[in-house]
């Protein structure tokens, strides 16, 4: 039997000429194919021949087609996907693999789980917003969770205003269209420091990356605090860093090349507080007693650490579950206000300077808030 010759495959439509949403029958007709044909090459099925497969995909890519993800979803009414996105610097690269991230995960995992959504992990270059606007335009996510907004609050608010439902980790700032759920930096800057003060230090040095809005408030605590006891802040005990073990061991080498002179130090997270002391033990300084150290987040590692590590502690499961429950709002057409969840100091041996029995020791102690001892 004689073979039907193949339709010839029509010229794409002129740009500009029509304004819709190209559909998979536009795709279909442009190949000489069935709307069929189509489906089954962009999903990759073994149905259609490996030449038609290439084909019809190469002319959707060239048209900037793809399947949305959504409508099918819609259809079905089967969508339960919420994408949970970690954004990097592409200067720095910062892994997914940090102890304060993975302890958020696994509550997301558990709280989507719970209310029967699934978790799908995204690690997406914070410079490019386009990435994540795909996920509402495909229908690949019904809702995004980001851990962290660095400093791309503007990018965040073009991200809202496209109407994709979006809740970040965070810090709450002004002229804010995206939902944030975080907590009480300030107040934990404050007490991180006050405590300090309180052991008897008078030059505490603070390392952490202003640029990032939560590390903003959390100096700006450690700010209030040494206005509190009279002291003035000295810009050389500030030293920009960011959260990895790197940024410590340069943080520190600094301090102590320039001859500056500290006797405590606040760290902006366990991570960077945890390398900081490791790099202080192989200067042969002790802690505390010549240096008192502090951190934040209270990661599972600061309890176990050697020694162990004051911090300030983030309610993680409670943030978990203030993230979803936001997100879900959103989805079901509500509006939710920025979250914002108490800090909580946890006094370890890392801050513990011998006692010293001064005044300004005890104005800062009884203005410090009430806190957790596991000395």
């Amino acid at each position: 039997m004689a073979r039907k010759p193949r339709r010839k495959a029509q010229a794409a439509p002129a740009a500009g000429a029509d304004m819709r949403r190209l559909q998979m029958a536009d795709v279909a007709r442009l190949a000489g194919v069935s709307i069929s044909t189509v489906s089954r090459a962009l999903n990759d099925s073994t149905l259609v021949g490996a030449d038609t497969r290439k084909r019809v995909r190469d002319l959707a890519q060239s048209l900037n087609y793809s399947i949305n993800i959504g409508a099918q979803n819609l259809r079905l009414r089967q969508n339960r996907t919420v994408a949970v996105v970690l954004p990097f610097e592409r200067r720095t690269r910062r892994p997914i693999a940090n102890p304060f991230s993975e302890s958020m995960l696994s509550t997301l995992a558990d709280e989507l789980n719970d209310h029967g959504y699934n978790l799908l992990l995204m690690r997406v270059d914070a410079e490019r917003s386009e990435a994540i606007a795909e996920l509402h335009a495909t229908g690949r996510a019904i809702g995004m969770l980001m851990i962290g907004q660095w400093q791309h609050h503007e990018q965040l608010n073009e991200l809202a205003a496209r109407g994709f439902p979006i809740v970040v980790w965070g810090a709450a700032l002004p002229h804010q269209l995206y939902c944030t759920v975080g907590s009480d930096n300030v107040a934990g800057g404050l007490a991180a420091t006050r405590h300090l003060l309180g052991s008897g230090c008078r030059r505490v040095a603070f390392f952490g990356d202003v640029s990032m809005p939560e590390v903003a408030q959390r100096y700006d605590g450690h700010c209030q605090a040494l206005a509190e006891a009279g002291l003035s802040i000295d810009p050389l005990l500030f030293v920009s860093a960011g959260f990895q073990a790197d940024d410590a061991r340069q943080a520190t080498l600094d301090l102590l090349r320039r001859g500056v002179r500290f006797d405590a130090i606040f760290a902006c997270s366990d991570s960077l507080a945890i390398a900081t002391v490791s790099t202080l033990r192989a200067m042969k300084v002790r802690v505390p007693e010549d240096i008192a150290v502090i951190g934040y987040d209270d990661i599972e590692l600061a309890k176990y650490f050697d020694p162990p590590l004051t911090t300030v502690r983030q309610p993680i499961r409670a943030a978990g579950r203030a993230l979803v429950d936001a997100l879900l709002a959103l989805i079901g057409g509500k509006r939710p206000n920025p979250i914002l969840l108490p800090t909580e100091l946890t006094v370890r041996l890392s801050s513990l300077r011998p006692a010293r029995k001064t005044a300004a020791r005890r104005v800062a102690a009884r203005r410090a808030k009430p806190q957790r001892s596991e000395v």
